[in-house]
């Protein structure tokens, strides 16, 4: 293979992983309904909810958070105003007594 060819193909395999990563879905250009529907169809789905802000959002009963966090309440921004989405996060815990 000339380094040519090498070179081109390098250059397109990056250009292909950087379109990629900027393909995140943007709550702001969608309705809160097209947010929640995303959601439930993924199960989980990272979305921009800013011009430098991401997050994982989750359906509300589901296994996607890591073993120690829960599904928490959320809004995200929309189109339409403000959306209820649900977030990982640390449980709330209050020692008895």
């Amino acid at each position: 293979m000339s380094i040519r060819r090498i070179a081109l193909t390098s250059a397109a395999v990056t250009l292909a992983f950087t379109t990629l990563a900027q393909a995140r879905p943007d709550t702001r250009a969608m309705t809160c309904q097209q947010t929640q529907a995303l959601i439930q169809s993924h199960g989980s789905a990272v979305l921009t909810t800013g011009p430098n802000t991401y997050a994982l959002y989750v359906r509300q009963y589901s296994n996607a958070c890591d073993w120690s966090l829960i599904p928490a309440v959320g809004f995200v921004p929309t189109r339409d105003g403000q959306c209820l989405v649900h977030r990982c996060r640390e449980p709330l815990y209050t020692p008895p007594g």
